[in-house]
């Protein structure tokens, strides 16, 4: 009697011990489970929190980039009005006089000046929406060819001092290529160096414009072509924003000189097409720039 009744007594001990160790396991792992349950929500919300977050500043950069890229489109609107107007009103106001008026052969031939100047300034603003055009859809370059990148650059120099009307010590070059050469379109690398030099005439200020133009070989592998003015410089901060669409540096220089903002653009497209680098250099304010182009020679 006595062990069976130990036995019960250990029995209900054991079911109690059993029992008692159950519930602290099912009290322990309910609550784990219900802290894994709000654990797994705040990792929930914390997640979707993060990603309206990221949607909110993508959002906003979205809208501030189509603020921009409207504002540029718009400043390049007023920009090409104003290159194609201003032209055609001065060739209108010119042909004009010669109907209406009686002018000496001296004052024609000066008429007939302007309006060509004017002429190939309407040609080139037109030509510079082109080629930016051109330059976003056409990958491969075309009539490629052996170049002697100083003669290129002699006739680029030509070109914009009769642009321009300059004198010959307004433009110096030295070539120290020693007859190095390059592979390339003549046309689309014509075009680089000429809106370069264009661009060193225009930003040159109220001063007398002093440009060097500089062709030598920068290693092995490549030739540099510096072209460098003394004119009214870029800020800093400017310097690789300058080879965007449409972009035109606010403030002192965007008043001073009117333009497109396509130039840079184009000069960077063809360069790229073409293998090589450009890049601008300045120290600041009136203090000039310069914008070196580095190409693979043959």
């Amino acid at each position: 009697m006595r062990v069976a009744g130990r036995q019960k007594a250990i029995a209900v001990f054991l079911a109690l011990g059993i029992c008692s160790v159950a519930l602290a396991v099912a009290l322990n792992v309910g609550w784990i489970l219900l802290n894994l349950q709000q654990i797994a929500l705040l990792v929930f919300g914390i997640i979707f929190f993060a990603l309206v977050i990221t949607g909110l500043v993508l959002n906003t950069i979205f809208l501030i980039r189509e603020i921009r890229r409207n504002e540029q489109h718009d400043a390049f609107l007023n920009a090409v009005t104003h290159e194609l107007k201003t032209p055609i009103a001065s060739i209108h106001l010119y042909l004009e006089t010669l109907k209406t008026r009686s002018v000496t052969e001296e004052k024609k031939q000066e008429f007939y000046d302007v309006m060509i100047a004017d002429t190939n300034r309407l040609l080139n603003t037109v030509e510079q929406v082109l080629q930016a055009s051109q330059a976003r859809e056409r990958k491969q370059l075309l009539n490629i060819s052996e170049i002697e990148p100083a003669g290129l650059l002699r006739d680029c120099v030509d070109i914009v001092r009769r642009r321009y009307n300059l004198n010959k010590d307004t433009i110096a070059f030295e070539d120290l290529s020693g007859g190095a050469k390059i592979l390339g379109d003549t046309a689309e690398l014509q075009a680089v160096f000429t809106n370069l030099l264009d661009n060193a005439v225009k930003y040159s200020g109220d001063a007398v414009a002093k440009i060097s133009v500089e062709l030598k070989i920068a290693d092995k592998k490549s030739l540099e072509i510096r072209i460098n003015d003394e004119g009214i410089g870029i800020p800093p901060d400017q310097l690789k924003r300058i080879f965007r669409r449409f972009y035109r540096v606010p403030g002192f220089v965007a008043h001073k000189a009117k333009g497109t903002g396509l130039g840079l653009f184009i000069v960077q497209t063809i360069v790229k097409k073409h293998k090589g680098k450009i890049f601008a250099k300045s120290e600041g304010e009136n203090l000039g720039s310069t914008f070196v182009v580095r190409l693979p020679k043959i």
